[in-house]
């Protein structure tokens, strides 16, 4: 297949690309370059794939034949709803609508990455797809919290009006080689932390829970998704839960470091519990994540070290 993904240059993007090749698809990588880096695509010298710079939410352009969007393109992290909310509203709302209107162009199918920050602080644990979420709209992290869940109802209503073949992801944690340094989330900021000796900042008492997926299984649940013949949404995220001082005391263990944990105020809308359920990613696509928490951060922790 011809494949184009959107944020193809970025952490789960240039991911995505890689298997798709692997697979001896044709991949159209797409991107603007606020979040992502060609830096994650540099290594693929395959005559197969193609890197575009395009900013989306102004419009899609791809010549020639399309057999499957992948919508992966959003700021994703803290420290861009804080830096870029128009951009992560507009990729949401206009971005998703363009990467539609191109899947209907192409007569092509769609998955599109949501995120489990539809389902907001959740009053649902675990979280199932059936829980319509807790947001709060003109939070801090409404931004991104409501660009997904627009776009989770165009997606919806493109599938309903012109019978577009659309698929919907909803991501939890996820970590892995090629997350950005500064990205603000708690993976790199604790890694970071205790590779340089600094601090380990946990934000409230530590007892507010994660749960921790590997780049490569989550990727292997979302390729599945999207070759599948399921339309409404579906949880990808390994249900593993950790609080974050445990999760502290892992990168602690595993880096040797002699940082320090100190506490700060919880900001505002982080949520309290985040785990999904999977039932229906075991029962739809036969998936379930493989890969540890401590086997998966060895590999991270190898790549952010080269970094600092």
């Amino acid at each position: 297949m011809r494949i184009v993904i959107t944020g193809g240059a970025g952490f789960l993007g240039s991911h995505l690309a890689d298997i798709c090749l692997s697979k001896g698809h044709e991949v159209v990588a797409v991107d603007n370059f606020i979040t992502g880096s060609r830096d994650n695509v540099a290594h693929i010298t395959s005559p197969n794939f193609t890197l575009l710079e395009q900013d989306i939410s102004d419009g899609i352009s791809v010549d020639g034949a399309v057999d499957f969007i992948f919508q992966m393109a959003s700021p994703a992290s803290p420290i861009d709803y804080a830096q870029l909310p128009i951009e992560t509203l507009r990729v949401g709302a206009h971005g998703t609508h363009n990467c539609l209107e191109l899947a209907r162009e192409k007569g092509a199918g769609l998955l599109m990455a949501s995120t489990s920050e539809v389902y907001g602080d959740p009053l649902v644990h675990p979280q199932t797809e059936d829980y319509w979420g807790n947001v709060n709209s003109i939070g801090p992290r409404s931004c991104y919290d409501e660009a997904k869940r627009f776009s989770e109802a165009s997606v919806m209503a493109y599938h309903h009006q012109y019978g577009l073949d659309t698929k919907i992801v909803r991501i939890f944690n996820t970590y892995g080689p090629r997350m950005r340094l500064n990205d603000g989330r708690v993976v790199p900021n604790f890694i970071k932390q205790a590779l340089t000796g600094e601090p380990i900042t946990i934000y409230g008492d530590g007892l507010q829970t994660r749960s921790f997926c590997y780049c490569s299984d989550l990727l292997d649940g979302i390729y599945k998704l999207g070759m599948s013949d399921e339309h409404l949404p579906v949880n990808i995220g390994n249900p593993g839960e950790f609080t974050m001082l445990e999760f502290a005391e892992v990168v602690i263990e595993l880096t040797g470091t002699k940082s320090e944990i100190v506490y700060e105020p919880l900001p505002k809308d982080d949520p309290k519990q985040r785990k999904p359920d999977i039932s229906k990613a075991k029962r739809v696509l036969g998936w379930e994540p493989k890969i540890a928490l401590r086997d998966g951060l060895r590999p991270t922790l190898e790549f952010f070290q080269s970094k600092i």
